[in-house]
């Protein structure tokens, strides 16, 4: 019934989120704390390249994975058009396994929220601790829902030339206090010349954390020297006027 990131969303995400677009200043902070990385650095949930590619064109060594095959095909060609050459994987959050370690690993703009298992959470930060080297480190972005109205829906239209365009519904389903989970259904209709051609149904769920929660978590999986900040500023304490959280995490 649903789809997960199929080729409609692709399509939006490549219109709406185009290469070195910055969510809120996210590009820039990790370009800063990743410029004296020397070795290989993994990227999750890569995407279509938004975040990737600027951090190739800034000489850093990613490789990427994702879970959806449309995305890894958009991410693909964008790099293949700037002449760009990762290692870039079809996996999944919590079975990836490669024969390589890395210097660090990245998971920007709250891509680990939509992992919606606290079993498989918990098995993906244990993976990501596998591929680090020693002293490898772990930076990872969590947002909080914000505004979250069960039953309020939005509708949003991209023209993507003269005959076509994508209608996007979104509705929230749900709220979960005691899982610390939302629920929405994403509708994406794809129009020609006032006929539809195309759609896409997608369940997109979302798991936020307490901070001490989260940390707790790192901490079980043998994570050292972890530190928070917020809102891409990394001297910035972690307060509830604030929605997203960084951390950082050492492997010893």
């Amino acid at each position: 019934m649903f789809d997960s990131y199929g080729p409609l969303c692709t399509e939006v995400y490549d219109f709406t989120k185009p290469v070195g677009h910055s969510i809120n200043g996210d590009i820039e902070y990790y370009l800063a704390r990743l410029a004296n990385t020397k070795g290989k650095i993994l990227e999750a949930a890569v995407g279509s390249g938004r975040f990737l590619i600027p951090l190739l064109e800034q000489g850093l060594d990613v490789d990427g994975f994702d879970a959806s095959s449309a995305m890894l095909a958009s991410c693909q060609k964008r790099c293949h058009e700037r002449q760009l050459s990762p290692r870039l994987y079809e996996a999944d959050f919590a079975t990836f396994s490669f024969n390589q370690v890395y210097e660090a690993i990245v998971v920007p703009t709250g891509s680990f929220c939509l992992i919606e298992s606290l079993d498989d959470a918990q098995q993906t930060l244990l993976n990501f601790y596998q591929h680090l080297e020693k002293n490898g480190r772990l930076i990872i972005d969590l947002m909080l829902p914000s505004d979250w109205q069960t039953g309020a829906t939005n509708t949003s239209t991209f023209s993507l030339s003269a005959d076509e365009g994508i209608l996007l519904e979104s509705k929230a389903i749900a709220i979960d206090w005691v899982e610390q989970t939302t629920l929405s259904y994403l509708t994406y209709e794809k129009w020609r010349q006032g006929k539809l051609i195309a759609s896409e149904l997608q369940k997109f769920g979302m798991r936020w954390y307490g901070l001490a929660e989260f940390k707790n978590m790192l901490e079980k999986i043998g994570f050292t020297a972890i530190t928070c900040s917020a809102d891409y500023q990394y001297n910035q304490q972690p307060t509830s006027n604030h929605s997203i959280f960084t951390f950082e995490a050492i492997k010893k």
